[in-house]
């Protein structure tokens, strides 16, 4: 076997046209491979092609061509052992409205063959903060409970990778940190593959190790987070003086000044073009002095806009 988790080679879906609806290509042939143990952030814009991938993995949507490798396992050869290393997190909420949290989690332990003696029922229910929950219906819980519920029907049959589809969209501060925490020791603590889907890129960017953009079905890239993020050759300099600066100061070339409303004063540089000193030694130059100084280093929403608008234009 080998080290990856999933391995996709030449994946394409397209979809049939439909009434006035033509056909629609939502994978272009997408080879990738996410590695065992790793957290694996799957970003794209609306439409990109990312829940299509995701609903493939899962045995949802039937793929129009290529190879998909779940856990060493060929998902046309071995369909039955392919879905079951993998658990999914949907971002819909799908519950029965009358079923009780211990009740969902059983069923669903029954649905993947998990003998009554090996279900962890209430290990899950107290991991996702529902132990005082489990009796009561679904219907009656919160919306951020239900996404709780969702997380523990993903887990119930011990799966070696799970796959979070929008995990935190709509949810409190509380039940994202309690996520993530989960997330963490899962992978941390079981070895878990976690593979997420998220708009909220600062998460990507906190928890995933490494990171493929998908746009328009096609893959733009694939790289670690550190990787990612070094692509885009742009820092900050912030810089917070001590009486209000002169209207004109000769900077170096290249380095450009924003004055923020808080008086601070923002000089955008190329990296690999210009040093920090020099930008230092041009306002002293022109007698700016400094209380304070900092810099700002890109983001991952950087490089995404970046890359989603060269691919678009």
């Amino acid at each position: 076997m080998s080290d990856a988790a999933i391995e996709i080679e030449g994946l394409r879906k397209v979809y049939a046209a439909t009434g006035r609806e033509p056909e629609k290509e939502a994978l272009k042939g997408i080879d990738l491979e996410i590695p065992q143990g790793s957290i694996f952030g799957l970003l794209g814009p609306n439409g990109a092609g990312k829940s299509t991938l995701i609903n493939i993995l899962a045995g949802l949507v039937v793929k129009t061509s290529g190879k998909v490798r779940i856990w060493g396992f060929d998902q046309d050869v071995n369909p039955r052992q392919s879905r079951a290393a993998i658990g999914v997190m949907p971002q819909e909420l799908n519950l029965d409205p009358f079923f009780t949290p211990r009740a969902s989690l059983d069923v669903q332990a029954g649905l993947y063959g998990v003998p009554r003696r090996e279900r962890r029922t209430d290990e899950i229910l107290e991991m996702i903060g529902l132990s005082d929950k489990a009796e009561a219906y679904a219907r009656n819980l919160s919306g951020g409970m239900r996404r709780r519920l969702l997380l523990g029907k993903a887990l119930v049959h011990d799966p070696q990778i799970l796959v979070l589809d929008e995990p935190t969209a709509g949810v409190d501060i509380e039940l994202r940190q309690m996520l993530w925490k989960n997330v963490r020791r899962l992978n941390e603590e079981r070895g878990m593959t976690i593979i997420l889907t998220t708009h909220y890129l600062e998460e990507a960017e906190a928890m995933c190790d490494e990171i493929a953009i998908i746009h328009h079905g096609d893959l733009l890239v694939r790289d670690t987070t550190r990787n990612m993020i070094s692509r885009i050759d742009a820092k900050t300099l912030v810089i917070e003086p001590v009486e209000t600066p002169p209207a004109d100061i000769a900077l170096p070339d290249g380095v450009t000044l924003d004055r923020r409303a808080d008086g601070r004063l923002a000089l955008n540089y190329a990296k690999t073009k210009t040093r920090p000193g020099d930008i230092l030694a041009a306002l002293q130059e022109a007698g700016v002095v400094i209380a304070d100084v900092s810099i700002e280093e890109p983001h991952l929403e950087d490089v995404f806009l970046d890359l989603t608008r060269s691919d678009a234009a």
